[in-house]
């Protein structure tokens, strides 16, 4: 049988709850947006329930420590289709066993969690480090990103602390919306982009008249400070993957 949810967490979670009150047997949990029917296979709709759900997470917190709660979020944001299952069969897997079911690297599910929370975990650092913000005529910081993984909720924190003393936003374009810190709070946001804005740059009319300045400025210091005889391709690119360069001003050389 298949369990099919909407793809939220909530829904995930629910989808354990449904399990263990049905208890079908073997299941496999396929997001609607990836389920295609089979001629001889059952199927069951997920209905998210927020009170179901609550419950099962609540029932992961006693069961797992906080850096195994924080691989099983990672693994959710990794938004790969086989990682909804490895999450539904790890839960129940950590509820029919003992405490300390997680740390069994024999067992598939375990396995798989650790890879994807890893994976995101290394985005996530990739973004902080690499992310690039241009100043807007508003006076508001911007800054368009497509990673890999849905990680803005895992970088929102180090972008308020880091940036406690001005407004910005860090918009994904692939999964289109964004995080916009308003000097006090952090509020998830949707924009509606005019023509030429939706893009990882804003258009030149858009931006403060200093940021122009500013970004020759930095380009030629990155220049003047890059000593040719030490260059070291390989290195660089395995510090820096080249999908990153799209983010950093010094790689918009003219």
């Amino acid at each position: 049988m298949t369990y099919i949810f909407d793809g939220s967490l909530p829904g995930l979670l629910t989808a354990v709850f449904e399990w263990f009150e049905r208890k079908p047997g073997t299941v496999s949990l396929k997001s609607i947006e990836t389920f295609q029917p089979e001629a001889f296979s059952e199927s069951f709709t997920v209905v998210t329930n927020s009170d179901k759900a609550d419950r099962v997470w609540k029932g992961l917190q006693g069961k797992l420590k906080k850096d195994w709660l924080r691989k099983f979020y990672c693994a959710y944001l990794s938004e790969i289709p086989e990682a909804f299952d490895h999450l539904f069969q790890f839960t129940i897997y950590v509820f029919q066993n003992e405490k300390g079911a997680e740390n069994n690297y024999g067992n598939a599910h375990v396995i798989a969690l650790a890879k994807y929370a890893k994976s995101v975990e290394r985005e996530k650092h990739r973004m902080e480090a690499f992310i690039r913000f241009q100043h807007t005529a508003d006076g508001i910081f911007y800054t368009g990103v497509d990673p890999d993984f849905n990680v803005l909720p895992l970088i929102s924190n180090h972008f308020k602390n880091r940036y406690a003393d001005q407004q910005w936003i860090i918009y994904d374009l692939k999964r289109k919306y964004g995080l916009h810190y308003n000097l006090s709070t952090v509020e998830e946001i949707t924009i509606d982009f005019a023509v030429g804005v939706n893009s990882k740059n804003p258009e030149a009319i858009l931006l403060n008249e200093k940021e122009e300045l500013y970004s020759v400025l930095w380009k030629d210091y990155f220049k003047s400070a890059n000593i040719v005889a030490r260059k070291n391709t390989k290195l660089h690119i395995r510090h820096v993957p080249k999908r990153y360069w799209k983010y950093l001003t010094e790689k918009q050389l003219s």
